[in-house]
């Protein structure tokens, strides 16, 4: 299938940064669900009008992981306050307390990614999109959940 191990390696990067599309855009939605009153059927729809919605497996990803982590709120932050110590949700800022979200439902309800990928998809959403020590502390937590784990990839 690969001609070498450069094409391997560019074969990963293009799936990778096409989930990391999706995650970006599944970050934002769920910064908008978590500061504002819209709800996921109109949040979804606004998203559907973006442009990386046009390649279907990418949008597919991102409705998947925004609607798992949606749906499995509720459970996703009792994990999350569970290992994040001295750290409840509300001390948390809303783009680092929407990381965790992400990275704690893919790891714990999609697991279709090794956690090492999610966690450092993770860093650097946080790196990216949050503060100078975000990506350190997004990085703790998800590790103490990972460890928690029965079987981690």
């Amino acid at each position: 299938m690969y001609h070498n191990s450069r094409d391997q390696e560019r074969f990963f990067e293009g799936i990778m940064s096409k989930r990391r599309l999706s995650r970006e855009n599944c970050l934002q939605s769920l910064y908008l669900a978590d500061v504002t009153i819209l709800e996921t059927p109109d949040i979804l729809a606004i998203f559907q009008m973006q442009e990386f919605a046009l390649e279907e497996k990418v949008f597919e990803f991102y409705k998947t992981l925004f609607v798992a982590t949606v749906s499995n709120r509720d459970k996703i932050d009792a994990t999350i306050t569970s290992t994040s110590k001295n750290w409840g949700l509300e001390r948390m800022s809303a783009i680092d307390r929407c990381i965790l979200r992400l990275a704690v439902c893919e790891m714990l309800y999609l697991e279709d990614a090794p956690v090492p990928v999610i966690i450092d998809e993770a860093i650097e959403l946080a790196k990216k999109y949050s503060t100078e020590n975000s990506g350190k502390f997004v990085n703790g937590v998800l590790d103490s959940i990972a460890k928690l784990r029965p079987t981690a990839k």
